[in-house]
């Protein structure tokens, strides 16, 4: 499968989504972005794009939010989806509604040669966090910002204040090892969890005002589908899929019962609330 050319620390990163982990996330789409609505809907109100904006999508993935976008800006403006993954991408190009002002491209944001001042927001729902060296990609980002260009996007606060992605990795963990925890500035799910991190990096990258917006929500695991549902969306990506990578079935079987047992007392009728919360970030080119 294609990949990109990308900055070499971030070959690891490339490697993963655009491997089997890409490919699951893909498969889980459609269920992630009924779960992750809440977030959108934040995203989308704080970003304020108007119709005839120009718009860059980085880390757009499976597209959920370069389409939303897209549908706020036309029919003047355009979507530019960026994203490392092949396979989320082939996804992204199925799901967007034919008429749209809207493109995908197969790029390393760190790199990618994109012209000059033309894009007046970029936006990102979790897709900022996994860069080696962010400073340098979001200074290549705002290169394609016009003087004065708006940023916003989402990313998630500390593992603690996350219970709907950490609840079943406590499970998982009584059948496969702890892996080392991760250095602070690692690329992950969480590597922008700090509110001073990340005000640092967009300041050396050449941003002006950066303001943070703790946002709490109650994210439904289930998605209103009962516990079985519960069960795949704890270990089908994240932190506990992750966990189990390279493990035997019979290993993956007992965690599973593990997780349904731990889950199943806090189920609400089919679904299963949980608690998230993440970083609003703005800023300006």
């Amino acid at each position: 499968m294609d990949a990109p050319a990308g900055h070499e620390r971030n070959a690891d990163q490339i490697a993963y989504w655009n491997g089997p982990g890409g490919q699951r996330w893909a498969a889980r789409q459609a269920a992630q972005d009924v779960l992750l609505a809440p977030v959108l809907r934040l995203l989308i109100d704080r970003a304020k794009a108007k119709p005839g904006e120009r718009i860059l999508d980085v880390g757009c993935g499976c597209g959920g939010t370069s389409v939303a976008l897209a549908q706020q800006v036309a029919p003047s403006g355009f979507v530019l989806g960026v994203d490392i993954s092949a396979p989320m991408l082939t996804y992204a190009r199925q799901i967007a509604p034919q008429g749209l002002p809207l493109e995908f491209v197969l790029a390393d944001a760190t790199v990618h040669p994109f012209d000059p001042g033309t894009f007046d927001v970029l936006v990102s729902r979790f897709g900022v966090m996994f860069f080696a060296e962010p400073a340098v990609s979001f200074a290549n980002m705002r290169r394609a910002l016009r003087p004065d260009g708006r940023v916003t996007f989402a990313c998630w606060r500390e593992p603690r204040e996350n219970p709907w992605l950490m609840t079943a990795l406590q499970a998982v963990y009584k059948h496969v090892p702890k892996p080392p925890s991760p250095e602070p500035d690692e690329p992950g799910p969480f590597a922008f969890a700090s509110e001073e991190r990340v005000t640092r990096i967009l300041r050396e990258a050449g941003y002006k005002d950066i303001a943070m917006e703790r946002c709490d929500l109650s994210l439904d695991i289930a998605i209103g589908q009962g516990l079985e549902a519960a069960v795949r969306s704890a270990l089908e990506i994240g932190p506990a899929s992750r966990a189990l990578e390279g493990h035997p079935p019979e290993v993956f079987e007992a965690a599973k019962a593990s997780v349904r047992e731990l889950l199943a007392p806090l189920m609400h009728g089919d679904s299963l609330p949980l608690g998230g919360s993440i970083w609003i970030v703005t800023a300006r080119s």
